[in-house]
């Protein structure tokens, strides 16, 4: 298990091997949001048949029915779980398991703010520790416009009165951004500011995310 913080205010918790009936799992909290990710594959697939030199990419994002302050509420997001197989995908050295299927299952315990962001960087744990081949880890980070302020790692209620958001998924020790997302109207100054933030960020965040890895590692090996 790692722990850290991108901000004073913010405490990362990182562990793998979350789900034992899984081929590679991890667990995240930051703050008060938490997620669980199991990944299962590579699998053979007949739907990977048709592509036969590079393997195929399943993601799905759900939430529990307990994950908001609304009971009840728990559901599949189509939404997140395409924007988070796109940030994935590029990480991933697909032709490494061709003909076959990896599914990337993430479930929001509990929603407290920047749950996508920590999604993405949850599931890229999990993929490593199921010993799927990658570039680099993805690290995702969001940063939130609040009048003149910029806030990293918003908590929900920053979420729901911001102006804008940006969120950036990258492989830090690339330095190549693999998704990006911009809501709200930004000046061209403000949004390179928040477009640093988010790399900044990120590459602190790849570092608490090898750092869990390494950890993980270690344990096996005593």
């Amino acid at each position: 298990m790692a722990t850290g913080g991108l901000t004073a205010g913010t405490l990362i918790v990182l562990r793998t091997g979350a789900v034992n009936a899984a081929s590679g799992s991890a667990y995240a909290e930051f703050g008060n949001t938490k997620v669980i990710v199991s990944v299962f594959g590579p699998r053979e697939s007949k739907k990977a048949m048709m592509y036969s030199d590079v393997g195929r990419l399943n993601c799905n994002v759900s939430y529990t029915t307990f994950a908001t302050p609304v009971r009840g509420q728990g559901s599949d997001n189509k939404e997140f779980s395409s924007i988070l197989h796109k940030a994935l995908e590029g990480a991933i050295i697909l032709d490494s398991f061709p003909k076959t299927t990896v599914d990337v299952f993430a479930l929001v315990l509990e929603s407290g703010g920047c749950d996508l962001p920590v999604v993405i960087s949850c599931a890229s744990l999990a993929l490593a520790d199921a010993g799927i081949m990658m570039y680099d880890l993805v690290a995702s980070v969001s940063v939130s416009c609040l009048g003149k302020n910029l806030v990293i790692d918003p908590i929900s209620e920053e979420e729901r009165y911001q102006d804008g958001s940006v969120m950036i998924s990258c492989m830090p020790s690339r330095n190549e951004v693999t998704q990006l997302t911009v809501t709200g109207e930004w000046s061209t100054p403000k949004i390179h500011e928040a477009m640093e933030l988010c790399l900044d960020a990120c590459s602190k965040l790849g570092k608490i995310m090898r750092s869990c890895l390494k950890e993980a590692t270690s344990a096996l090996q005593e």
